[in-house]
């Protein structure tokens, strides 16, 4: 029980160490080997057409993004 103990202790240290990473840095954790880019995979779900619920996702994307452009642009002029 001890060890579990130990052990539980220690995940906690680093989860707050690397939340005490974030709050003053505001740096992501990031992996050093590339990710999916560097096996070749181009997005999470290679597959080649993606499904309805993610072109809605992303059409709403698109159309938040468009939004702030064209307000930044508001602002500008």
């Amino acid at each position: 029980m001890s060890t579990f103990l130990i052990t539980f202790g220690m995940f906690l240290v680093v989860i707050a160490a690397m939340a005490i990473g974030y709050i003053f840095q505001k740096k992501m954790v990031s992996g050093s080997c590339g990710g999916l880019g560097a096996v070749g995979i181009e997005k999470v779900c290679n597959c080649p057409e993606p499904c309805d619920a993610r072109k809605k996702r992303e059409a709403k994307a698109a159309a938040r993004a468009q939004k702030l452009a064209d307000w930044e642009n508001d602002r500008i002029v």
